[in-house]
């Protein structure tokens, strides 16, 4: 009897975005899956969280109405650059360029909203010290 766990570990995880697995038993370069994947990033699977539905108020993005019915699923990932190798052991997904390139854009913006408006403490001190100057 084997240990089939073992193999398990000795492999090497890539999850494409129409579901398909692929399973390697060395560790490759993170380019050569992209030379054999045009048009896709590889991100190395951090974690998977899953909201319950008592739990979905408390998530972020909870912004549709019908996923109050649904868990909601949230996973982590990391994008790794072309000269990174990818390990045994993990699990890897790949994500199309334009879909990277959509959250990037998402992100930045997020950033500069975030730094246009002032802080509420800056805010909640300007009404102090107009309060103390009165």
């Amino acid at each position: 009897m084997g240990n089939c766990q073992a193999i398990d570990a000795a492999t090497l995880v890539i999850q494409q975005p129409n579901g398909k697995i692929e399973r390697f038993y060395s560790s490759i370069n993170a380019n050569q899956v992209m030379k054999m994947n045009p048009g896709h990033c590889v991100a190395l699977l951090i974690s998977t969280t899953i909201y319950p539905n008592k739990n979905i108020e408390n998530c972020p993005k909870n912004n549709n109405s019908d996923t109050k019915t649904n868990p909601v699923r949230l996973t982590r990932i990391k994008l790794l650059k072309p000269t990174d190798d990818l390990l045994l052991g993990h699990v890897y997904r790949l994500i199309k360029t334009q879909e990277v390139m959509k959250g990037l854009r998402e992100k930045k913006q997020a950033k500069m909203k975030h730094n246009m408006q002032p802080n509420q403490k800056d805010r909640d001190r300007g009404q102090l010290h107009q309060l103390i100057m009165l």
